[in-house]
């Protein structure tokens, strides 16, 4: 899988046709991960302006604080025909935005997470032009992935399924959440990662809270734990896969019942994935087994989050959402339950939608892992 294969330069054609076809006569991209998706260039995101400007005709160009200019020329963004153009500091960058349209513009979309005080810049720059959010031209363009996307989609998998085979190294009665954590980050940068994006370590009654991050709590013995973990990828690819273990102990016998449910739902979640089903369908095919047997108000979240060069992206696997799943869409398969003041479960892998079905990123056991 070559950095050729995962930015093309047809991408930039392909946003060119899509830019025109919503009526916008350019996209403008600050650092982030549209900007990294049509260039391959993993800008940093500082107060002075990088910006990618693509018009719909003429040439794509990058504007960059001088100093980072050798970052962008060793991005693979010459390759994808770019042309590169550096501002020294103290002076405004935003002439050369206009510069860059060749042109008047009467729309321009902005990156979805622009920083407001470049969007106000902008609109001083370019007063006639209107604004809009580029994830109108490009959510369509990224929603499926390329085969060379799924692979290192599938490598980041690979490498995070590697961390929760190690658990047994670092989770323990007696220590506490962040020491455990400490170890998990330590393993995840070692498998490859270049970033840890999150982990999550909830015991005891910190499990019944989905995003609790870490504490000084001692894990104690027969205790469910939690272990939510990701990272980013030097491809820009992300992983993201939870697992329940238990520690020292058997875990109660009310927890046993719930995970048992909990298994079954995600698994028939997994099953359901095929072309053609809906995000909302998605989503039922997970929550209906939980609420049939009496935890429906503990599944507290979606089913699932699209996922790529973002950790959460379209699709998504919610009520409301009559979105079809296409070949392509990659995206976690996480049901839970959770327990105000007892305990919770959360089992998530990563998958992607086939032409005939679904394939798993994530391998090891979705069973409860006792330590």
């Amino acid at each position: 899988m070559g950095i050729d294969e995962l930015y093309p330069p047809d991408r930039l054609a392909a946003a060119r046709r899509a830019t025109a076809a919503a009526g916008l006569d350019a996209l403008l991209l600050t650092p982030g991960s549209d900007l990294r998706y049509l260039t391959g260039y993993d800008a940093h995101a500082g107060e002075r302006l990088t910006c990618l400007v693509l018009p719909v005709q003429g040439e794509a160009t990058l504007i960059v604080p001088r100093l980072e200019r050798p970052a962008a020329e060793a991005s693979p963004a010459p390759a994808t025909g770019v042309r590169i153009v550096d501002h020294p500091d103290g002076v405004d960058p935003y002439p050369l935005v206009v510069a860059a349209l060749d042109g008047p513009a009467a729309a321009v979309g902005l990156a979805d997470r622009m920083w407001a005080e470049q969007v106000l810049a902008l609109r001083a720059a370019l007063p006639g032009a209107a604004q809009r959010l580029a994830g109108e031209v490009l959510r369509e363009l990224r929603i499926r992935k390329s085969p060379a996307e799924v692979a290192a989609l599938a490598e980041a998998g690979a490498a995070i399924d590697e961390v929760h085979r190690r658990m047994g190294e670092w989770l323990r009665p007696g220590r506490t959440e962040a020491e455990v954590a400490a170890d998990i980050a330590a393993a995840i940068r070692a498998t490859g990662h270049v970033s840890v994006d999150f982990v999550i370590v909830a015991a005891g009654p910190n499990g019944a809270s989905p995003h609790h991050g870490t504490s000084d709590r001692p894990i104690g013995a027969g205790e469910p734990v939690v272990v939510d973990i990701g990272g980013t990828m030097a491809s820009g690819y992300r992983s993201d896969c939870t697992r329940t273990y238990v520690a020292g102990a058997p875990a109660p016998a009310d927890f046993l019942d719930y995970y048992a449910v909990l298994r079954d739902a995600q698994r028939a979640a997994v099953a359901a994935v095929r072309p053609g089903i809906t995000g909302a369908e998605a989503d039922l095919a997970a929550r209906e087994p939980i609420a049939d047997a009496g935890y429906g108000p503990a599944f507290l979240h979606r089913t699932g989050h699209g996922i790529g060069l973002d950790g959460h992206e379209e699709p998504y696997l919610v009520a409301g959402n009559d979105r079809q799943l296409e070949a392509g869409m990659a995206f976690s398969i996480e049901p839970g339950i959770y327990l105000a003041g007892r305990h919770g479960a959360r089992i998530e892998d990563i998958v992607v939608c086939t032409t005939d079905g679904v394939q798993r990123l994530n391998t090891t056991p979705t069973e409860l892992i006792a330590l």
